[in-house]
């Protein structure tokens, strides 16, 4: 499970720069798929994290070619976003940088904070089809503990 979450979601590269607090926007599946910014994409996806809406992340969640929704299966689909939710869940969030890495894909430093603990993964979107943007990875090794409970909240 270690290495499929790894591999599924692991990999950042460390960059420079802060933006102003970000307010969340409801997530709505009437909004269609992606979204059209890839700070908007960051946005989205954290908010149907809060909401713990598995649609909404599924319109959100994905790769160059689309949705998450649309190209896995739906058991492994619902799966795999119940674990984000889990690592991702917080309290607050920040982003504090962004950089482009490399044509069609962007990467978010995001600070989470969850009770007193504080995280700062990586945040990678891609863009997918009808240059809609995507979440498409993870840095999911620095929000361990966000799961398993140990060091939240104390």
């Amino acid at each position: 499970m270690k290495l499929l979450l790894t591999v599924l979601l692991g990999g950042v590269v460390a960059c420079g720069g802060h933006n102003p607090p970000q307010t969340s926007p409801t997530p709505s599946r009437s909004q269609g798929l992606g979204a059209a910014s890839p700070r908007e994409a960051v946005d989205l996806f954290f908010a149907s994290v809060r909401s713990q809406d598995l649609q909404a992340m599924s319109l959100v969640w994905g790769t160059v070619k689309g949705p998450a929704r649309d190209n896995m299966e739906r058991t492994e689909l619902e799966k795999r976003e119940i674990l984000l939710q889990c690592y991702f869940t917080n309290d607050s969030y920040l982003i504090t940088d962004e950089t482009q890495p490399s044509e069609g894909r962007r990467m978010f430093h995001v600070e989470l904070t969850r009770g007193q603990v504080k995280r700062s993964p990586a945040v990678f979107t891609v863009r997918g089809p009808a240059g809609r943007w995507y979440v498409e990875n993870l840095e999911i090794a620095v929000v361990r503990d966000f799961c398993t409970g140990t060091s939240i909240r104390k």
